[in-house]
C-alpha cells in the first residue's frame, strides 16, 4: 500500500514563534495513526526549536537547502551535519526559487545531491519546466536533463532513499495547479529517465516522486490517485493549519 509524501515547504514566510505556533497546531491534531509520511520544512532558524517539542515524532523535519562541502569558510551556509544534529531527515535539492534568485544551476544541484547521499538525510530533488519552456514544447526535454545532469555518476548501494518533486514553475504560487493527468505524465518521464540510468530495481528500492505546485485539499486526491505520484509538495496551503491538516486527511482517505 502506498504512503504518500505530504510535505510542507514553509520558504522564508514565519517567525521562529509563528513556526513554532503552526508546527504545534498541527502536530496537535495529526491522528496517532497517520498513513501519510508528513514532513515539514521550516526556516533554518527554527528547525532546532521546532525539534525540541517534536516529542511525539508523527512529524519529519525537512530543510529547505543545504551546502555541498561538510565544514570551511563558507560565510552563510549549512551543512548536512549541521541538519543532522537537530534530527533533520529530508532536505530540498534544486527548488526553483534557489534556481531563481540564487542562480543554482543543475552542476550545482548534482554536487548537492552527492554530500546528502553520504549522510543520513534524504533528498528532495526538484525539477521543473518554466512557461516559456513548456510553451515551445520543450517539457520533456527540460525534465530529462535536469533529472539526468543532477543523476548521471551517482553510485547508488541500494539502502539509499531520494523523492524527485516534479514542479512546474510556472504555477508555483499561481493558485493554480496542472491537471493531474498531465503531472502523472511527466512523472511517468521522470521514472523512465531513471530507469535509463540505473534500471528498475533501482528505481522501484530507491526513488518515490511527488508533484508541487499550488496542491490544496480540494484536489490533492486528483494527484495522489495517480499511479506513478507518490505524494506532494505544499507551499502555501501548508502555512495554514486546517488546510494542510485537510490534506492530510484527504490522504488517509485514500489509503
Amino acid at each position: 500500500m502506498k504512503q504518500p509524501y505530504i510535505i510542507a515547504n514553509w520558504k522564508m514566510q514565519l517567525s521562529l514563534n509563528e513556526s513554532l505556533s503552526l508546527f504545534g497546531e498541527i502536530d496537535e491534531v495529526l491522528p496517532e495513526k497517520n498513513k501519510a509520511n508528513v514532513v515539514i520544512c521550516p526556516s533554518y532558524t527554527a528547525l532546532a526549536k521546532i525539534n525540541e517539542i517534536n516529542t511525539r515524532k508523527k512529524i519529519k523535519l525537512g530543510a529547505q537547502n543545504v551546502f555541498w562541502e561538510e565544514i570551511g569558510a563558507y560565510t552563510g551556509e549549512i551543512s548536512t551535519k549541521m541538519l543532522e544534529e537537530v534530527d533533520c531527515k529530508y532536505v530540498i535539492i534544486g527548488h526553483s526559487d534557489r534556481r531563481k534568485y540564487f542562480k543554482e544551476d543543475d552542476d550545482v544541484v548534482h554536487h548537492k545531491l552527492k554530500t546528502v547521499l553520504d549522510s543520513s538525510l534524504v533528498p528532495i530533488v526538484c525539477v521543473g519546466e518554466d512557461f516559456q519552456q513548456r510553451q515551445e514544447g520543450k517539457k520533456d526535454y527540460t525534465i530529462i536533463s535536469q533529472v539526468t545532469k543532477a543523476f548521471s555518476g551517482i553510485d547508488f548501494k541500494g539502502n539509499e532513499k531520494v523523492i524527485i518533486a516534479y514542479e512546474p514553475v510556472w504555477v508555483i504560487g499561481s493558485g493554480q495547479a496542472i491537471n493531474a493527468e498531465d503531472a502523472e505524465y511527466m512523472h511517468e518521464i521522470i521514472k523512465q529517465t531513471i530507469i535509463d540510468l540505473f534500471g528498475v530495481g533501482i528505481f522501484e528500492k530507491i526513488f518515490k516522486i511527488i508533484y508541487g505546485g499550488s496542491i490544496n485539499a480540494k484536489i490533492v486526491k486528483t494527484f495522489l490517485v495517480q499511479p506513478n505520484i507518490d505524494g506532494v509538495l505544499v507551499g502555501g496551503a501548508s502555512l495554514n493549519a486546517d488546510k494542510f491538516l485537510e490534506i492530510i486527511k484527504e490522504a488517509n482517505d485514500i489509503y
